[in-house]
């Protein structure tokens, strides 16, 4: 999975918090429009790079971003 800038500004603001930020926060950090920031929180969230509790938004670091060439083959 390619990152646009958008993507890199959520993940970089994400990053260094260490903690659940809602997305109205993250587009203030990233000075990006809450419309792009909802795209770029899809994308991380449908690739399991973020995970989302209580509409609050937090970083994974403990496993890297999945592929979609992994999906189980039907028996």
């Amino acid at each position: 999975m390619k990152l646009n800038k958008v993507d890199e500004a959520v993940v970089a603001a994400l990053k260094p918090i260490g903690k659940e930020l809602a997305m109205q926060e993250i587009a203030d950090v990233t000075g990006q429009p809450e419309k792009k920031v909802f795209k770029s929180l899809k994308k991380l969230f449908e690739n399991e790079m973020i995970d989302s509790c209580a509409r609050k938004y937090r970083l994974l670091t403990d496993k890297p971003p999945a592929k979609k060439d992994d999906a189980e083959a039907p028996e």
